[in-house]
């Protein structure tokens, strides 16, 4: 990447979001700044915000918080290895995205879904229980 044109491009929030493959469309990254899930340096933004290189981004996807910093700029979507150059993954968030899988994984193997939908009888014992 070159850094002599890097630092004349001016990118906006959201279309840096979908550059760097967080999201697979602008309206998709739009909905989620809007949304509240992104949150740029600290704060709450527009996505009309332009990025800088070395901005903090925290972003919600799926059941994951991810805290990222930007290393590079781009407002083209490009091959996903190259994608990956544009941002580092925070050591804190990367360790507490881990603890969370696991509790998720934990919490699965924990509470197994049943193999059958229960019958009436069940349904109403199972209402009986919940009323107390």
């Amino acid at each position: 990447m070159n850094t002599d044109k890097q630092s004349t491009i001016c990118v906006r929030l959201d279309k840096w979001l979908w550059a760097a493959r967080f999201y697979k469309t602008r309206a998709i990254a739009k909905d989620m700044i809007n949304g509240g899930k992104v949150h740029y340096n600290g704060q709450r933004s527009k996505c009309s915000k332009i990025v800088e290189i070395g901005a903090s981004i925290k972003l919600r996807q799926g059941f994951d918080d991810k805290e990222v910093v930007i290393k590079s700029l781009s407002e083209q979507r490009q091959k996903a290895a190259i994608a990956q150059l544009l941002y580092e993954e925070t050591p804190q968030s990367i360790a507490k995205r881990e603890t969370y899988a696991e509790a998720r994984r934990l919490n699965i193997a924990n509470n197994p879904a049943p193999d059958q939908k229960p019958d009436k009888k069940q349904r109403r014992q199972l209402i009986r229980i919940k009323e107390f």
